[in-house]
């Protein structure tokens, strides 16, 4: 499974940091890419995948050793489930078949929301933070932008980022991908911001949070 640390190799990092870095010569915006290992833990996954195994795997031993006693299946069921979801546990990746996509999408946005307050975005001079937020487990993108831009760019143009990034991530390039969202931000930004002469970088070029 992707985690944070291992999503960009260390060049793709150095690469995206000058990248920011250049980008930010030309606005007054604050960009971070973001990469987190996971939005959220899914618990509730692990339970529903160990259920639906321990259910089958009782069953199975039923039929297979010819037992209708109510007593075998509960015990085999029981022994399955906390085997199953402890396996889930260890092994997020096994968890996804028992996830939505709906429910994916809805941790990315609160924790892609929850990052952008504790990684200090809103508290640049303009308030014009942007975080181009990266959950590698879901392998899902969400822009936000601080209220200094929000004002006066129209919030459903980061969706054309979250698109560009989302499909060079699918494309194996996530780098890259991450690169060309930074630009295009920018380019979103630059005229309505651009860079003031005591212009400070202010946020860190690229948060690794895993």
């Amino acid at each position: 499974m992707n985690t944070a640390q291992t999503f960009l190799t260390q060049d793709e990092q150095d690469t995206l940091i000058r990248c920011v870095q250049e980008v930010e010569t030309q606005t007054s915006g604050e960009i971070v890419p973001m990469v987190a290992d996971a939005s959220y833990e899914y618990p509730r996954a692990s339970l529903i995948g160990g259920l639906i195994g321990g259910g089958l795997v009782g069953i199975g031993a039923a039929l297979a050793f010819g037992q209708e006693d109510l007593w075998f299946f509960l015990a085999v069921f029981l022994a399955a489930f906390l085997i199953l979801s402890r396996l889930l546990e260890a092994f997020p990746a096994l968890k996804k078949p028992f996830i939505s996509k709906r429910q994916m999408r809805e941790e990315v946005e609160e924790a892609a929301f929850t990052a952008f307050y504790r990684h200090g975005l809103h508290r640049t001079r303009d308030l014009t933070g942007i975080l181009i937020y990266v959950s590698a487990y879901e392998h899902q993108v969400q822009v936000l932008a601080d209220k200094g831009i929000n004002d006066k760019v129209d919030p459903q143009v980061w969706q054309e980022v979250v698109t560009m990034v989302t499909e060079g991530i699918r494309a194996g390039k996530p780098g890259e991908a991450l690169c060309r969202g930074v630009t295009r931000c920018g380019e979103l930004v630059a005229e309505k911001f651009p860079v003031k002469a005591d212009d400070t970088d202010e946020l860190p070029n690229l948060i690794i949070d895993g």
